[in-house]
C-alpha cells in the first residue's frame, strides 16, 4: 500500500463533488413532487403527464446507469463524471424554459441521462479514493447526501416555488453545476481501468426498449384499458426485448452490459432486488403524501415543505447512525431492518382522512424517514462490496439501475393503481352515475391530477356532491396506494433478511485488503489495472 494512495490529497474534494452531484440529482427526483400542482396549472398537464415528469427522469436514470459505469471504468471516471454533470446542468436550464408538459418530460429525460452518469460513477470514484475506515465514512456521507436530498426536496421546492416559480427548481441547478464543474476540473484526480471491455450497445438498446415499454404500458394502462391492444402490445414488447437482452448478455459474458456472472452471487441478486422493490414503495409514498397535503388539506408549496421536516430530520439522523454501523452489523440486518421500518411507517398513512390535521402524518414521516435514511448508506456500500474494486463502476451502475427501475415502475404502477381506484369509486358513485359515464371519467382524471376543486366548480349544481364524493374517492385510492407501497417495503425486507450474506462480500470490501490485491491499482496483479491518473492539486 503506498502512502500516496492511502493519503490522497484530493480524496475529500472527490467526496465533496460526488456528494454534491448526488444531492442535486436526487433532489431533482424528490423536489418535483412539490411542484406538480403548479406544473399542472401552468402547463395544463394531465395525470399521465405529471407521471411522465417523474418517470422520464427515473427511466433514463435506470437505462444509462450500467453503460455509464462501464464507459467510465474504461476512459476515465473523472472525465465521464464531468460530462454527466455538464449534461445535467444544461438539461436543467432547458427544463426551466419548457413551455409544455411534453417538452418538459423530454428535457427531464435528458437530465436523467446526466444524472445516471453521475450516480453510476460517483460511488466508484469514492471506492477508488477511500479505503479502510475512511471508506465507511465516505459512503456514510454519500448516503446522507442522497437521503437529505429526498427529505429536503419538498422544503427546498416549496421555498423556491412560493418565492419565485416552479421553474426555479430547475434554474437553481445551473450556477451550482457550473461551480461544481470548475472545482471538479481543478481538484479531482482521474482513475480508470485500461483493460475494461467496450460498451455493450446491443444490450443497452434492448434493455432500454424493454424498460421503456414496461413503464409506458403501466402509465397508459388506466387510460387505454388494461386489456386494450395498446397496453397488451406494450407489455408483450417489453417481455420480447427483455428476452433478447438476456440472450445477448449470456452470449457476451464478461463483455455484457450486465455481466450474468454478477447474478451468481445471492447477495448481489438480493441487494439488487431490495434496491428495486424498496424504492418502488418509498418514492411513491412521498409523491402521494405531497398530493394529499396540497389537494386534500389545501396546504401551499412552502407549507407542504415545512410539514416534511419530520421526514428530513429522521432521515438525517438515521443516515448518520446507519452509516456508522456499516462493517459492525450484518448487511441483512441493516437493509432488511431499514426496509421493514420504512414499510411500517408508510402503513401509518392509512390514518389520514380528508379533514385531518396535518399532524396525522407525523408518525408516518418519522418512522418511514428512519427506514429510508438508514437504507441509503448501507445499500451503496454493499453494492460496491460484493465485487472486486476494478469492477466497482459496473457493480454500482447495476445496483443503481435496479433502484431507478424500482422508482420508475413504482411511481407508474402505484400511480396507475391510485388512478384506477379514483376512477372506479367516482364513476360508480351516485353522483358519477348522475353525471354520465364520459363526464364522470373526465372528472375522475381531474381529481387524480389534483384538480378536485376545479372539477367541483365545473359541476354547477352538483358542486357539493362532486366535492364530497371526489374527496372520498381520492382518500380511498390514497389508502389503497399507500398499503401497496407498504407491502412493497415489507417484501424488500423479506428479501434482505433471507438473501444477503456477509460471506459473499469481496475481501477488500470496506476495510480489509488481502495480500493478492494491489490496493493502489484496485485489482489483482494478474487482472485489469485500475489506476489513478494525474492527481490534480
Amino acid at each position: 500500500m503506498s502512502a500516496e494512495r492511502a493519503l490522497s490529497p484530493t480524496r475529500w474534494w472527490t467526496l465533496g463533488i460526488v456528494a454534491l452531484g448526488s444531492f442535486m440529482l436526487m433532489l431533482d427526483l424528490s423536489v418535483v413532487s412539490i411542484a406538480l400542482p403548479q406544473i399542472h396549472r401552468s402547463l395544463g398537464s394531465s395525470f399521465a403527464d405529471l407521471q411522465w415528469v417523474f418517470d422520464a427522469y427515473a427511466l433514463t436514470l435506470a437505462i444509462f446507469l450500467v453503460a455509464a459505469g462501464s464507459i467510465a471504468d474504461r476512459i476515465g471516471r473523472k472525465k465521464v463524471f464531468q460530462v454527466g454533470f455538464a449534461v445535467f446542468t444544461a438539461a436543467s436550464l432547458a427544463c426551466g424554459l419548457a413551455d409544455g408538459a411534453g417538452q418538459l418530460s423530454w428535457f427531464r429525460a435528458v437530465q436523467g441521462v446526466g444524472a445516471a452518469i453521475m450516480f453510476a460513477v460517483g460511488p466508484a470514484m469514492l471506492s477508488h479514493e477511500f479505503h479502510g475506515k475512511e471508506r465507511a465514512t465516505a459512503f456514510t456521507a454519500f448516503g446522507a447526501a442522497v437521503g437529505l436530498a429526498v427529505a429536503t426536496g419538498p422544503l427546498i421546492g416549496g421555498s423556491l416555488i412560493n418565492a419565485l416559480s416552479w421553474r426555479w427548481i430547475f434554474y437553481i441547478n445551473v450556477p451550482v453545476g457550473a461551480i461544481a464543474l470548475l472545482v471538479g476540473a481543478l481538484r479531482v484526480r482521474e482513475s480508470l481501468n485500461r483493460r475494461a471491455h467496450p460498451t455493450d450497445w446491443a444490450g443497452l438498446a434492448t434493455f432500454s426498449v424493454a424498460l421503456g415499454a414496461l413503464v409506458l404500458a403501466t402509465i397508459r394502462g388506466p387510460v387505454e384499458g388494461w386489456t386494450s391492444g395498446t397496453t397488451l402490445g406494450l407489455y408483450a414488447g417489453s417481455v420480447l426485448f427483455l428476452v433478447l437482452f438476456v440472450v445477448i448478455e449470456r452470449r457476451l459474458g464478461e463483455r455484457a452490459l450486465i455481466d450474468p456472472a454478477f447474478f451468481r452471487s445471492p447477495t448481489f441478486v438480493g441487494i439488487s432486488l431490495v434496491a428495486m422493490i424498496g424504492n418502488a414503495g418509498a418514492l411513491p409514498s412521498v409523491f402521494f403524501e405531497t398530493s394529499y397535503l396540497e389537494n386534500m388539506l389545501h396546504v401551499d408549496a412552502w407549507g407542504t415543505g415545512l410539514r416534511f421536516l419530520p421526514l428530513t430530520g429522521a432521515m438525517f439522523v438515521a443516515g448518520a447512525l446507519g452509516g456508522g454501523l456499516i462493517g459492525k452489523v450484518p448487511f441483512r440486518v441493516l437493509l432488511g431492518g431499514s426496509t421493514l421500518v420504512m414499510g411500517i411507517g408508510i402503513l401509518f398513512l392509512n390514518l389520514t382522512r380528508a379533514d385531518s390535521s396535518w399532524t396525522v402524518l407525523v408518525p408516518a414521516l418519522v418512522i418511514a424517514g428512519f427506514g429510508m435514511g438508514a437504507f441509503n448508506p448501507a445499500r451503496a456500500a454493499l453494492a460496491i462490496g460484493v465485487t472486486e474494486p476494478a469492477r466497482a463502476g459496473v457493480a454500482s451502475g447495476i445496483n443503481e439501475t435496479f433502484q431507478q427501475v424500482g422508482i420508475a415502475v413504482g411511481i407508474a404502477g402505484v400511480g396507475a393503481y391510485f388512478q384506477h381506484g379514483v376512477s372506479q369509486d367516482f364513476t360508480s358513485s351516485a353522483v358519477g352515475r348522475q353525471m354520465g359515464n364520459a363526464a364522470a371519467e373526465q372528472a375522475a382524471h381531474g381529481i387524480s391530477a389534483g384538480s378536485l376543486d376545479a372539477v367541483a366548480e365545473a359541476a354547477g349544481p352538483l358542486r357539493d356532491k362532486v366535492l364530497a364524493t371526489g374527496q372520498d374517492a381520492f382518500m380511498s385510492a390514497f389508502h389503497g396506494a399507500m398499503t401497496l407501497s407498504a407491502i412493497l417495503g415489507f417484501t424488500a425486507a423479506l428479501v434482505g433478511f433471507t438473501m444477503l450474506r456477509t460471506k459473499d462480500l469481496h475481501a477488500s470490501a470496506l476495510s480489509t485488503i488481502p495480500p493478492d490485491v494491489d490496493e493502489d491499482a484496485g485489482v489483482r496483479p494478474d487482472g485489469s489495472p485500475d489506476v489513478a491518473v494525474g492527481a490534480t492539486a
